[in-house]
């Protein structure tokens, strides 16, 4: 199939572009016309070179998928047939990567595929979620009404994982220019004041050897220091990438005294958010659930989940084994509790979970006043100690010249 870039006029005059994929020229003009344009050009487009290359492709981003997702649920709405819509999708799509993938799935499509089994093929871009959501509401004949709910869910789910990125990057980085700037200074600065308080000729403060003699460690030793750094990195990513490594470093994540209390909250937001996403788009409960624990991005939280399931596929409800795990709080086993015996779980689920997104903006806002001072007092006392004991000898020498 070839690629064609053309340019057409609508019916009311206005002047509009895009590319269209076609066996030969003839049939593309067929396609424009049937959407009662008027070609003004059309020519293939020219080869991308590196169109096989992965790295040098741009990146599908989830605000692309929300934009597709609530668009598509616009011309579903409206009555649009489904390869119409992904055929339209397709051509104003400015992502290439994406626009090449929604031409794949519409060329399934048209080849007799479902929606869902046609993104399934493209597990980087559509998630299990997304593909099991799609498939209910293919079936339910509610396809317009499952998009709009993944595209707020998407975007919701984007806005807590950016809060607990900007939380844990902040401190980051500060510590991580803090020791930059620290490393300067014990490496291009101290040396200089090393050799003129050589000519003293009397012993220096204590506080002014031990920065002297840390610069001299750091001269010596920084090859083999940023060497210890490298491998540490890699070897933590190879263990971080075996089961028993992951799990240990979940686990970890949610017992760590700052942030422990914060990844929990989010765990409940995305575990009762999916959950009650998926059951009000009609996906039965332990599909749902399997896909919860496979995008609960836990390893200990998957576990748990894993264990919800079975105990539900042996007749109990989803709040007495969640009630013997420390993840959840008493106050969420309760409400799914209620859900379960009024039977509006889905309603629920929906409430914990925007209840829970206020408590992560809350958190994140307190973990950021706290830690603003005490990094403060940090880059203070660091940079500040170094300061004044390389001004240490100087002042004890204007001491003893006044004297």
């Amino acid at each position: 199939m070839q690629v064609y870039n053309w340019v057409a006029i609508t019916k009311r005059g206005r002047k509009i572009k895009g590319e269209l994929e076609a066996a030969d020229e003839k049939i593309a003009m067929i396609q424009l016309k049937r959407r009662n344009l008027t070609v003004k050009k059309l020519k293939p487009k020219p080869k991308d070179l590196f169109e096989n290359v992965a790295f040098m492709q741009p990146k599908i981003t989830n605000k692309d998928i929300v934009i597709f997702t609530r668009q598509f649920s616009t011309m579903i709405d409206a009555g649009l047939p489904l390869v119409q819509g992904l055929n339209i999708l397709g051509d104003q799509a400015e992502n290439t990567s994406f626009k090449r993938v929604l031409k794949n799935i519409t060329r399934d499509v048209e080849g007799g595929a479902t929606l869902a089994e046609a993104m399934k093929k493209h597990p980087k871009v559509f998630d299990n979620l997304f593909v099991n959501l799609i498939a209910a509401g293919e079936v339910g004949g509610i396809l317009d009404t499952i998009l709009q709910r993944l595209a707020t869910y998407i975007e919701k789910a984007e806005k807590l994982k950016a809060q607990v990125k900007g939380a844990m990057t902040y401190p980051i980085v500060v510590i991580a220019v803090a020791f930059v700037v620290i490393g300067v200074i014990l490496v291009f600065v101290i040396p200089v004041f090393q050799e003129m308080f050589a000519d003293f000729g009397k012993a220096l403060p204590v506080p002014t050897q031990i920065v002297v003699a840390m610069s001299d460690f750091l001269k010596n030793y920084i090859h083999y220091i940023i060497g210890a750094i490298v491998v540490f990195i890699f070897a933590f990513k190879k263990y971080r990438n075996t089961a028993f490594g992951r799990k240990q470093t979940d686990s970890l994540a949610l017992k760590l005294p700052i942030f422990g209390p914060l990844l929990k909250k989010v765990a409940v937001a995305r575990f009762t958010r999916t959950l009650g996403t998926m059951i009000s788009s009609g996906v039965p409960i332990l599909d749902a659930l399997e896909v919860v624990a496979k995008t609960s991005g836990n390893v200990v939280l998957e576990e748990v989940i894993f264990e919800v399931r079975a105990s539900i596929a042996e007749g109990q409800t989803i709040s007495e084994p969640l009630a013997e795990t420390d993840i959840f709080p008493g106050m969420v086993i309760q409400m799914i509790s209620v859900g379960e015996a009024t039977g509006a779980l889905d309603t629920m689920l929906e409430k914990i979970a925007d209840f829970y997104d206020d408590e992560v903006d809350t958190a994140v806002a307190a973990l950021t006043s706290m830690l603003e001072p005490l990094l403060m007092v940090f880059l203070g006392g660091s940079i500040g100690g170094l300061v004044i004991a390389m001004y240490l000898p100087i002042f004890k020498l204007a001491g003893a010249i006044s004297g």
